[in-house]
Parts: C-alpha cells; sequence; structure tokens
C-alpha cells in the first residue's frame, strides 16, 4: 500500500464506515476515494467497486446512484467513462 492509499483507509475508519470493502491493493487510492465516498453517503457501491472500473468510471456510475439512477444500464468496464457520462445525462433528463 502507498501513502495515499493508506490515507483512504484511515479516513473511513475516521468516519465509522466499513473499509474492508476497499482496502484491497488492487485498488489505486482514487478508487478507494470513490468507493469510501459512495459508503459515506450510503450508496449500495457493490455495482462499482470493483478493481476492472477506473476512478473516472466509479465516478460516473457514484453520481449516477447519488440521483437514483439505474446505474446497471451504463455500469460496464467496457464503456468508457466519457460514454458513461452521457448515458448518466441522457437517464437524468429521462427521469425527470
Amino acid at each position: 500500500m502507498n501513502k495515499n492509499q493508506i490515507v483512504e483507509i484511515e479516513l473511513g475508519i475516521k468516519n465509522g464506515i466499513d473499509v474492508t470493502i476497499y482496502a484491497r491493493r488492487e485498488f489505486s487510492w482514487d478508487q478507494m476515494d470513490e468507493i469510501r465516498v459512495g459508503l459515506e453517503n450510503g450508496l449500495d457501491v457493490s455495482i462499482y467497486a470493483k478493481p476492472e472500473f477506473n476512478s473516472h468510471q466509479m465516478w460516473q456510475i457514484r453520481a449516477g446512484l447519488e440521483v437514483g439512477l439505474d446505474a446497471s444500464t451504463y455500469a460496464k468496464p467496457y464503456i468508457k467513462w466519457e460514454e458513461m457520462s452521457k448515458i448518466r445525462r441522457r437517464l437524468s433528463k429521462e427521469k425527470k
């Protein structure tokens, strides 16, 4: 683990969340950050707490979950984060 990963784990512990979900070497610190923020916001992060998603993809999935979208439509590792963003914005418009 590097210093940034340890900081993310310590933040999670300090904030009272279950860090075992992301305290794994295969997650970079920025992936850990996205998972931690989702947990702190009460989200079910299981859809994106996977090493095959990069942190930008995780952000797009988390952003959709935070506004109540069904992120499963775009939570696919092969979809680039830019495309995820377009899908998320379209779904947000449709929801209104």
